[in-house]
């Protein structure tokens, strides 16, 4: 199928910061480099420029919405979208996140990263967002196949969407090139002195949502600190909410604060992404104590960038992790303490870690996961 034109909605194409904007600009560098022939048509809403970063040959298709807002992202995925792949004449629509149209002229795969709406309650919201969850949900029901990033994940989706297995492919991710332990690195000190990093330091980067469980990281510092005192700082970088202390963010300074820990931890808030490289080389030890991801990609970027992990063993996680990192449980905040201090006094694990990491790492990469979703276009089109 060389001459395939597959479509490609690009909602995210201007939000590299998100997981969906990066796996769409990733995926289609990626598959671009590998079938240099396939026609991928670039389906943009109209608040994105067509300058942002798009590959040599990716034809641009720029569309205009009678609506803004959520209602105009409805509108896009519903309507605006699959009419501008069938007017380009695709043979395919790929939609790289969950918002695959309820009907389309050209068969679909969505790229559905997780089901959290429907696995956490927490995260339902309002009315609208309910409805919204049941129109995609409806819709992944009626697609030609699912692609999504992890056994743990395509397990959730046949369970809780009723789509069966032989529908759905499970297809891992990569750490961008850039998370190195030595590219880049002549970087280093000028983010560490931007960020007014110490010496030593424990990282955690990402969300501080719910299932994020920075909770049980805070109380597992306690152990930490009782150890090791002020030697060691736990850093946490990430865009905060804008308001803490609610069922989806809980009020993580005041509890930083119930457990005495100010001068102990360290908040850097919202990271540039081309300092997360750094950030990574710098830190001794990277936690991600998530309790829930359909992938878990910061376990990957530190492990890539040479860094010990300690992470939960938790949904995906020990699938992209595993024998690489300390896996703990996510409710054991006494563990999760101990895998933190053993890493910091013991040179000899973090080293040891530190190499099945980038092993591990380098199992992963975009050049397969274009390849295995090339395979699911090519299946989807013969079954339709």
């Amino acid at each position: 199928m060389s001459a395939m034109h597959v479509a490609i909605n690009g909602w995210f194409w201007d939000r590299p910061d998100t997981g969906s904007g990066q796996y769409t600009r990733e995926l289609i560098r990626a598959m671009r480099a590998i079938r240099p022939e396939l026609a991928i048509t670039l389906v943009l809403p109209p608040h994105i420029a067509p300058d942002q970063g798009v590959p040599p040959g990716v034809t641009l298709l720029p569309t205009h919405l009678p609506l803004g807002g959520d209602p105009g992202k409805v509108w896009f995925e519903q309507a605006t979208f699959p009419r501008a792949a069938a007017r380009a004449g695709a043979d395919l629509c790929h939609v790289p996140y969950w918002g695959p149209p309820l009907a389309s002229p050209r068969p679909v795969v969505a790229t559905i990263h997780d089901v959290i709406a429907l696995s956490m309650p927490v995260y339902q919201g309002g009315f609208l967002a309910r409805l919204y969850t049941s129109l995609v949900a409806a819709a992944a029901r009626g697609l030609a196949h699912v692609i999504t990033d992890s056994q743990a994940s395509a397990a959730e989706i046949e369970s809780r969407l009723a789509i069966s297995r032989d529908r759905i492919t499970s297809i891992g991710l990569a750490a961008e090139e850039r998370f190195h332990p030595r590219l880049g690195a002549e970087r280093d000190a000028a983010v560490r002195a931007h960020y007014n990093l110490p010496e030593r330091f424990v990282l955690y980067l990402g969300g501080f949502d719910i299932r994020k469980n920075v909770q049980t990281l805070l109380l597992a510092y306690t152990y930490v600190s009782q150890a090791l005192a002020d030697e060691v700082p736990l850093v946490l970088a990430g865009r905060p909410p804008r308001q803490w202390g609610s069922p989806r963010f809980p009020d993580l300074p005041a509890y930083v604060r119930q457990l005495d820990l100010d001068d102990r931890v360290l908040w850097l808030g919202e990271i540039q992404e081309r300092d997360k490289p750094s950030l990574y080389r710098l830190a001794e030890v990277s936690v991600f104590p998530s309790r829930y991801e359909g992938f878990g990609l910061p376990v990957l970027e530190a492990m890539a960038c040479g860094t010990p992990v300690v992470a939960c063993a938790a949904s995906s996680i020990p699938e992209v992790a595993g024998e690489a990192a300390f896996l703990v449980d996510p409710n054991d905040a006494r563990g999760m303490g101990g895998a933190i201090l053993g890493l910091l006094v013991q040179p000899p694990l973090a080293d040891q870690l530190r190499n099945l990491g980038l092993a591990r790492a380098s199992q992963f990469g975009w050049r397969k996961t274009a390849e295995e979703t090339l395979a699911v276009y090519e299946q989807a089109l013969r079954a339709s």
